[in-house]
């Protein structure tokens, strides 16, 4: 399982009810419900993904998560997750309005676009960027809204949220050494959000 996952899996605790935006292999809810205790489901677009989560005996639904979404019940579930697709949504706004209608909390993870190396990489080569957080060249990359984390709690504010917990996340995924919360929009090479209403 990649390593922001476990810090998803650890912000969504034991034994709730969870839905997994975008769940790619389904390593995610496979850990929730064998090691957490909870009870979930996915979504996901992508059919060799969506077998990888059948074969992982995990409950998948295979759609666009925006039209699925839009049919979950209100307050019907504890948490929903959305782990590295925000930039890949269409409408991410509306995105994060209908998790927070369907779940008390919702935990976002997401690259930063402002992260220096990213700057660097187009100021001094005029190349965009390829990474481990952002493996993609640009003319097959998912992300069709690219945002920083400074636009990403804009946005947040924005749709009436508010950031519970915030990890920092370096380039392997793991969380950031605690210096790079002096500067997380140029230092930080993505986050992990927990938000909730109000």
């Amino acid at each position: 399982m990649r390593a922001d996952l476990d810090i998803v899996a650890g912000m969504i605790g034991e034994g709730k009810t969870a839905l997994d935006l975008g769940c790619g292999d389904g390593a995610l809810l496979e850990a929730l419900i064998e090691r957490q205790d909870c009870r979930g489901f996915g979504v996901e677009r992508d059919l060799d993904r969506f077998l990888s989560c059948i074969d992982r005996g995990v409950p998948v639904t295979r759609g666009d998560l925006e039209e699925e979404l839009a049919l979950a019940e209100t307050s019907s579930l504890d948490v929903a997750v959305l782990s590295l697709t925000l930039q890949a949504t269409r409408h991410p706004e509306r995105v994060l309005e209908e998790m927070s209608r369907v779940a008390a909390r919702q935990i976002v993870s997401l690259p930063n676009f402002a992260h220096w190396k990213l700057r660097a990489t187009i100021a001094l080569r005029g190349r965009m960027p390829v990474s481990p957080i952002l493996p993609y060249e640009w003319y097959d990359t998912p992300n069709i809204h690219l945002c920083t984390l400074a636009d990403f709690e804009g946005l947040v504010a924005q749709v009436g949220l508010r950031i519970e917990d915030r990890v920092l996340l370096d380039s392997n995924g793991h969380k950031a050494p605690a210096f790079t919360t002096r500067a997380r929009n140029l230092l930080a090479e993505g986050a992990v959000y927990s938000l909730t209403t109000g």
